[in-house]
């Protein structure tokens, strides 16, 4: 390992547990030292580092959790168990192969493409448990990825029967035992809460099993809250559709995770914020003040326990309900304290706008607040809130006049019925907000884009080349994420370098979110990099689906050349950092910037310009399949955090992020031409919010469009989205890619195409990726026809331009 691994590896495993989430705790823990343990559960051996697909990393190693604790000083007792569970689980999977092989054909599918994103779930068996150690761990691990959805099966969402069976057994047979979540979204515990210590592990990349023992031990403390809510299966919102094939309806309108629970009075397990410590902490609010629509509230924070530990503030706002229906409530702003020692106190001071949290009004074409009281509460979590202040508006006023651009679906939204008055408690803070203070934002959705001079000077077929990904003319095999770029091996692609003469460059692109994706050896012959192992990145789950003889057809089709026998193998190691929903979890901004400044430097080093990440896709459902690369079911902490992971990448120089995927990408089954159905409302306040607010707060470089067409039309071919709203009102300024649009994938028996490279280019979209030959002559039929007109182009063109030429080294 070279210097920057190490140091870059210590600082995502020193700062793990904040990412961690400590559901229950009765005191057992922490241990004294490490120590003999029996250790039980999928995830001691098979431990998930992170999802499947662009999720993926190819580390220089990877520890399991067994692993990760021996090499801490555990001494596992429990390995005849562990033994005997290999041999179940190598039974299951070939059972799995072979089922899933079977579904294929009896769906006339591709079984390669079938495959992926699908994982075997957890198999149940009749293995005796023996006790032999003291202390005990269960370790529940899941995984899901990119191409597939999670089922409400024992196994996925649901806990096995010999899960459970095991787990409530362990809960008796131990005074010390705990229920570790080595999983990437939300399972459903309601059989096993009789157990009194559970912690949401995570998945955290290499080295999961070395937080966990610095958990155990009490070297290091959990201190994250949850980003979504957890429940039991039959308690999530029934409103809508989920992985439908040709059109998913989100009937729910607003009403997503805790804005469902809250405002419909369900229960949840654990609610959205919520988090345990190994200590305790008072939380209380000193004051609420207001400046023209800034709301500041200063809270105290102080560790009343016996460790130290950070904790984590949230502010809530209850909005009046004149007009519109509300949200039974809503976070506007949040705090993580420094490690505080027993008895130390902290202040933080939380600030908002209530301009930012104003609702959309389709009506009127407009965002407004509207008259009444403003309720602000303060608690650290969305279940446990105190009233701190009212705010009182003394009309309606519209705080941004806007224009309704993402069409109709075919249902209104659901609607909450009004909650009671509340009682408001009389050390509540008053304040009174002057609606003359709130000034209208103007939106101007008539700029003329400059268009650069080069770019004028480009032949059609230049400027067709400029719209499309980098591709070779005189190629034939698939151009894929992993081997669509020649100048980095493994990476995702690039811009086009049929105009180098001409001075552009081609801009460098890497897969994330969790580091950045790359082959691990690569070889080089002039400027070109190939990866060594010739295999084109397939995933090791679509591998396993083929064949030798369709594996080396495969590897031909995606892979590079055949490598010189005088070729120089060299290799690149890259640090996988926490999926994305547990750096959400931490709600610590500046860890989330040094994760990204951390991703920014390897960029660097390895040349890469553009990374495809962050990703904040709402988690509309606990079922969608890459829910662990996202963020949260919340917008404000998406958008915040995307935001610090871009500030953090883009303090270097070349390097930018891609925000993904643009927008209500929200399931994967029928990714490429399924078609999502929302209101004007819901897109706004909800699925596109976080992209809002992560302009406005670290103008990343560039946007990726989604698969999914909204309201009819393909989000890559949608000019309100990319054009009104993206660049009109949030003022975005860099450039517009698809997701990887392959033809190969998309379409099938779905009633929706898929998305064309000329229509993209006419709604605004800048560069069609990856890019074939089909893709140009898409553009240059289009332009002969007058479809598509060269202005258009050019100003697309000029946009590419000058980033390769901000960015590109």
């Amino acid at each position: 390992m070279q210097q920057y691994e190490k140091d870059h590896l210590n600082l995502v495993l020193e700062n793990a547990a904040e990412c961690t989430v400590l559901l229950k705790f009765n005191g057992a823990f922490p241990l004294d030292g490490p120590t003999s343990i029996d250790a039980f559960g999928s995830g001691l051996r098979y431990t998930i580092k992170g999802g499947t697909g662009s999720g993926e990393v190819n580390s220089r190693f990877t520890y399991t959790i067994e692993e990760g604790l021996e090499r801490e000083g555990f001494v596992i007792t429990s390995k005849e168990w562990l033994d005997e569970y290999d041999n179940v689980r190598v039974a299951a999977k070939k059972q799995f192969i072979k089922a899933l092989k079977a579904e294929a054909k009896a769906k006339k599918e591709n079984p390669i493409m079938y495959s992926m994103g699908k994982v075997m779930k957890e198999p149940n068996h009749e293995l005796p448990l023996k006790r032999k150690s003291d202390v005990a761990i269960y370790v529940v691990s899941r995984n899901s990825g990119e191409g597939s959805d999670r089922e409400v099966i024992e196994g996925d969402v649901l806990l096995a029967k010999s899960e459970i069976r095991d787990i409530l057994a362990l809960n008796k047979m131990y005074d010390k035992f705990m229920l570790v979540l080595n999983v990437g979204g939300v399972v459903d515990l309601s059989p096993v809460m009789e157990v009194e210590n559970i912690l949401v592990l995570s998945q955290l990349g290499v080295d999961c099993g070395k937080v966990l023992a610095d958990i155990l031990t009490g070297k290091q403390n959990p201190s994250g809250k949850l980003t979504t809510t957890w429940a039991s299966w039959d308690s999530y919102s029934k409103e809508g559709t989920f992985g439908d094939w040709n059109d998913n309806r989100y009937n729910e309108g607003i009403y997503v995770g805790y804005r469902y629970f809250d405002s419909f009075e369900k229960k949840a397990l654990f609610p959205f914020g919520y988090g345990l410590s190994y200590t305790s902490f008072d939380v209380k609010t000193e004051s609420v003040t207001a400046d023209a629509d800034t709301v500041t509230v200063n809270v105290n924070v102080k560790n009343t326990g016996d460790k130290a530990g950070k904790e984590v503030v949230q502010v809530y706002v209850s909005k009046p309900s004149v007009k519109l229906d509300k949200a039974y409530q809503e976070l506007a702003s949040f705090g993580k304290t420094s490690l505080l020692n027993p008895g130390q106190e902290e202040t933080l001071k939380l600030c908002f706008k209530l301009s930012e949290i104003a609702d959309y009004d389709e009506e009127c074409g407009c965002y407004i607040l509207e008259e009444g009281d403003y309720l602000i509460r303060v608690g650290n979590s969305s279940a446990d809130t105190i009233i701190a202040a009212v705010a009182s508006l003394d009309k309606t006023v519209c705080t941004v006049k806007v224009k309704n651009v993402l069409g109709k679906p075919d249902f209104s939204d659901i609607k909450s019925e009004k909650r009671p008055v509340e009682d408001i408690p009389a050390e509540a803070g008053r304040l009174v907000i002057d609606s003359t203070s709130i000034k209208v934002a103007e939106v101007n959705y008539d700029n003329e884009p400059e268009v650069d001079e080069v770019v004028k000077a480009l032949s059609d077929e230049e400027l067709a080349f400029l719209q499309i990904g980098n591709f070779d003319p005189n190629a034939k095999g698939l151009s894929i994420i992993g081997n669509a770029s020649s100048h980095l091996a493994g990476a995702a692609g690039e811009t086009t370098s049929q105009l180098t003469g001409k001075g552009i460059k081609p801009l460098i692109m890497a897969d994330g979110p969790a580091g950045i994706r790359i082959a691990k050896e690569y070889y080089e012959v002039g400027e070109f990099s190939y990866d060594a192992n010739n295999n084109g990145m397939i995933p090791e789950s679509m591998l396993e689906m083929m064949n030798p003889v369709v594996t080396f057809i495969a590897k031909k089709l995606t892979g590079g050349a055949k490598m010189p026998k005088d070729a120089v193998v060299k290799e690149h190691a890259c640090t996988m950092i926490p999926i994305g929903t547990a750096i959400a979890q931490s709600f610590n901004l500046k860890l989330a910037e040094s994760y990204g400044d951390m991703v920014g430097s390897e960029m660097e080093m390895m040349n890469v310009n553009l990374w495809l990440a962050p990703a904040l896709n709402i988690h509309r459902s606990i079922l969608c399949g890459r829910n662990f690369e996202y963020y949260s079911e919340d917008p404000l902490v998406s958008g915040l955090m995307a935001a610090a992971i871009t500030n953090g990448v883009q303090t270097h120089k070349g390097c930018g992020t891609t925000i993904k995927h643009y927008a209500a990408n929200n399931a994967e089954t029928n990714r490429y031409c399924n078609n999502s159905q929302v209101s004007e409302r819901a897109m706004r306040e909800i699925y596109l919010r976080g992209f809002g607010i992560c302009v406005d707060n670290s103008q990343p470089k560039a946007v990726m469009t989604s698969y999914n067409l909204l309201n009819g039309t393909h989000t890559s071919e949608h000019r309100g989205l990319i054009e009104d709203i993206l660049r009109g009102e949030f003022g975005f300024k860099g450039i517009v890619m698809t997701d990887w649009v392959m033809g190969v994938f998309g379409g099938g028996k779905s009633i929706y195409r898929n998305a064309l490279s000329n229509e993209v280019a006419k709604a605004g979209g800048d560069i069609f990726m990856p890019g074939v030959k089909g893709d140009y002559d898409n553009v240059m039929k289009a332009l002969s026809d007058g479809s598509l007109s060269r202005k258009q182009l050019e100003i697309n063109g000029s946009r590419i331009v000058r980033m390769t030429k901000e960015l590109a080294r």
